[in-house]
């Protein structure tokens, strides 16, 4: 079993194999592949989830697997059982744990200190891995590769953005030109980690903090919902900090060709205007789709 904590964990190779592997999934909806077949996959969920959880347990069920499900009070942790403990019991009962916290990594990292039970974030407070694999795998369904793709992304430098650089900077040739607002930035070690992968395949990440001198020519602009799962802002004037970053038909001046990507849920009037969600360059509802195309390679890949 393989662990999927973090798109660190992963070497070029099954990134970019993950996300073909979706790519496929989405390309064949009638497929009967039972790659997990007698597999149990434990889901378990502390906050809330429409298409993450959803897209795990319909994954997992279309390849095989029996699902069990766990809510945020079901486990003994909430009475003071280690995570270690825990893990070591769901491993001897359980094959895969999906789990979303939006805690530390660590916890679940702590759930993986075995070697029965694959365990995969399906979204944490630092990152939000998933999502990005869900990215690559729309980027490669809309535009057939992800080589030399120019993305905007606006707004918070959230779990989700975390994982769009970590994973977009993995792929020659590519541009990330993130604009977010004073204070809502990627965190440093995440930009650096990404600059540094991005030397290596020749793509570029920029990080700004206005909406200044923005270049045109994109082949995606993406953003996320300002209030993020599980995260209060400390600032109560946020609002007026993040109103210069909302996307709205001004983005397409000089990128006319540009998709939208939203990984949702979104809220029309804040962070996108209900034109440019409902409209005809957006792709948000297949990049929701594509969790699940992309949830099957995942737990396929944790299972090889």
């Amino acid at each position: 079993m393989r662990h999927l904590i973090s798109l660190n964990d992963l070497t070029d190779d099954d990134l970019y194999s993950i996300v073909e592997r979706g790519a496929w999934f989405a390309a064949h909806p009638d497929s009967r592949e039972r790659t997990l077949d007698g597999l149990v996959a434990g889901i378990y969920f502390r906050r809330t989830s429409t298409r993450t959880r959803t897209a795990f347990s319909a994954g997992a069920l279309r390849l095989g697997a029996q699902i069990l499900t766990y809510g945020p009070l079901d486990l003994q942790t909430n009475t003071g059982e280690t995570t270690e403990d825990t893990g070591r019991v769901l491993a001897r009962m359980v094959d895969l744990l999906v789990a979303r916290t939006s805690d530390a990594e660590a916890e679940m990292r702590s759930w993986a200190a075995q070697d029965r039970m694959a365990v995969v974030n399906a979204m944490s407070a630092e990152e939000h891995p998933t999502q990005g694999l869900t990215d690559l795998t729309t980027l490669h369904r809309q535009f057939g590769k992800v080589e030399n793709l120019r993305v905007l992304y606006v707004g918070e430098g959230n779990n989700s953005a975390v994982a769009l650089a970590l994973a977009l900077s993995r792929f020659p040739g590519t541009t990330l030109e993130l604009r977010t607002p004073p204070g809502y930035g990627l965190p440093a070690g995440v930009l650096a980690r990404a600059a540094d992968q991005a030397a290596r395949t020749g793509a570029q990440v920029a990080e700004r903090h206005d909406m200044a001198d923005l270049p045109g020519g994109f082949d995606v602009i993406y953003t996320t919902r300002w209030q993020t799962t599980g995260t209060v802002k400390p600032d109560p004037d946020w609002r007026k900090i993040f109103d210069p970053f909302q996307v709205n038909g001004a983005l397409w001046t000089n990128s006319p060709r540009a998709v939208f990507f939203h990984d949702l849920p979104a809220h029309r009037g804040e962070e996108v205007t209900a034109d440019i969600l409902d409209g005809p360059r957006s792709v948000a509802f297949d990049q929701a789709e594509n969790k699940m195309h992309s949830a099957m390679a995942v737990l396929e890949w944790c299972a090889a």
